[in-house]
């Protein structure tokens, strides 16, 4: 049995986990003098930053600290262990939301947390890729969690309604930065600007409309500028707009008469 499929402390969390909770001590030294848990989730930063997270695998890290395979293990028991602690280390600690410390409303500051989110993801797209495997249990993840559920303090909403409401602000906000980098990268592998590139969808549209079988779509193509691309950010405020104009509305509606 590895340390790292030993009992936890009551936690139900891998050993890995527990120790970036300081409930165990990481070990100090592996096989390979030097090979230390943070070292391993560095590597591995780095290989999906430059790569991609397809291209992080347990031998793939090993091969870029020099060490074996089978030595990463008494540190991180698989890959979808790594992930986790590369997820923690990307999200770092969350950035002060001046709302909070200024006491204004709960718009406010949910919109300063969900800007700060996508501050984050843009800082790591590879992370985007990682498949979410749970709720939130690193000390990072809860972090952020907490501070979006502060920042909603006074909004009048029972804690279930709260959760619902932070999992549908983050959940647009990764959608969103996850579109747009997808967007930005078939854009640069086209090798034109965002702008003939919109232009050339509006050119293959006024193709394939057909007026009887698209109305809506041929309403579209009248508007003049209709392939400009928009203002950096629009779309993110634009969205994050409506959220939080529907975050209002249940407020109202469960507000006391």
């Amino acid at each position: 049995m590895t340390e790292n499929s030993s009992a936890s402390g009551g936690t139900g969390l891998p050993a890995s986990i527990e120790a970036a909770w300081g409930l165990r001590e990481r070990p100090a030294k592996g096989p390979k003098p030097g090979l230390t848990l943070d070292r391993i989730v560095g590597a591995a930063v780095e290989v999906a930053a430059s790569e991609g997270i397809s291209a992080v695998s347990m031998g793939r890290v090993a091969k870029e600290l020099g060490a074996s395979t089978m030595s990463l293990y008494r540190y991180v028991s698989a890959k979808e262990e790594l992930y986790v602690l590369m997820q923690e280390a990307a999200m770092g600690i969350p950035e002060p939301l001046p709302a909070l410390e200024d006491g204004a409303g709960w718009r406010e500051a949910l919109a300063q947390w969900a800007w700060a989110q996508r501050r984050m993801f843009h800082r790591n797209l590879w992370s985007l890729r990682i498949p979410i495997s749970g709720p939130p249990a690193s000390p990072h993840s809860i972090a952020w969690w907490e501070q979006g559920l502060q920042a909603l303090e006074g909004s009048g909403l029972d804690e279930g309604a709260k959760i619902s409401v932070i999992l549908l602000v983050s959940g647009f906000v990764r959608n969103e930065a996850l579109l747009m980098s997808d967007l930005a990268a078939a854009v640069e592998a086209k090798g034109v600007s965002a702008r003939e590139v919109m232009a050339q969808w509006e050119r293959t549209l006024r193709r394939l409309v057909d007026p009887v079988r698209h109305p809506a779509l041929s309403r579209l193509l009248t508007i003049e500028g209709m392939s400009e691309p928009d203002e950096a950010d629009y779309e993110f405020v634009f969205g994050l707009e409506r959220v939080l104009d529907g975050v209002e509305v249940l407020i109202r509606k469960d507000a006391p008469s």
